[in-house]
């Protein structure tokens, strides 16, 4: 009960701050999605798949308020013994020239459905056996390395979208995922360095950034950075695969 409290103030704090100056907010718009949370009903299906579906060159993140360029990339995600809505996540972080190992957790708290079935373009889909579609949230807390340089904590709240497809099998739900504006995985909260009282926002998501100022995206039909924070690492093709 105190995390699902916890997770619908900070989604109030959000949904009620800077309206007007911040961009891809939702990855469902909250009209589509019925209201009831329905995790027990859920609590059997294995959702790791959904954070390593992405191709790194698609996930694109931000730490700081000047929107300095962070990469995050997921190795390993298991779904933990010990609790059907936890998964343990292993994974690499890197802003500018800094690498860093970190551990955690995900812990689903609620899912919701749709309350109707998306298909696609020309509702290609609609004969796929897909069940059922939906958004959960979560809340996330990763450890870097406190012995590596300049390390910290991410802490926040996620949203992934998902459908059940005929296997019975939870999928990630890129069938929107030519339409303007799609994203999905959306990574919202901070970064602590250990030690410190430093904090900043750090946010980072599918194909879009999630949470950020509105001049930061200028692109309509894929992610595109404004010239205004081009400079803070974006102009750089990371290394491929830079986390090995």
């Amino acid at each position: 009960m105190k995390i699902q409290i916890l997770v619908a103030f900070i989604l109030f704090s959000l949904q009620n701050y800077g309206q007007d100056t911040y961009c891809n907010k939702d990855v469902i718009e909250e009209s589509y999605i019925l209201p009831k949370n329905d995790i027990e009903n859920y609590s059997k299906y294995d959702f790791s798949n959904l954070w390593l579906q992405t191709e790194n060159d698609f996930i694109y993140g931000i730490i700081g308020d000047e929107y300095q360029r962070i990469l995050v990339k997921f190795i390993f995600v298991e779904r933990s013994l010990n609790g059907s809505n936890e998964y343990l996540i292993y994974g690499k972080s890197s802003v500018k020239s800094t690498v860093c190992d970190f551990v955690g957790k995900i812990t689903i708290v609620k899912i919701q459905e749709l309350k109707d079935q998306k298909f696609g373009v020309d509702e290609e889909y609609k004969n796929s056996g897909i069940k059922s579609q939906g958004l959960l949230t979560a809340k996330y807390e990763l450890f870097e390395n406190k012995d590596q340089n300049d390390s910290g904590v991410f802490s926040g709240i996620l949203q992934s979208t998902w459908y059940l497809d005929s296997d019975d099998k939870i999928k990630y739900n890129d069938i929107d995922s030519n339409a303007d504006g799609y994203f999905n995985n959306a990574f919202v909260g901070t970064w602590k360095m250990y030690n410190s009282n430093i904090k900043k926002v750090c946010n980072w998501g599918d194909y879009r950034v999630p949470w950020a100022k509105c001049d930061f995206d200028i692109g309509a039909g894929e992610f595109s950075v404004s010239e205004k924070y081009i400079r803070n690492g974006w102009w750089i093709k990371p290394k491929k695969e830079w986390w090995k």
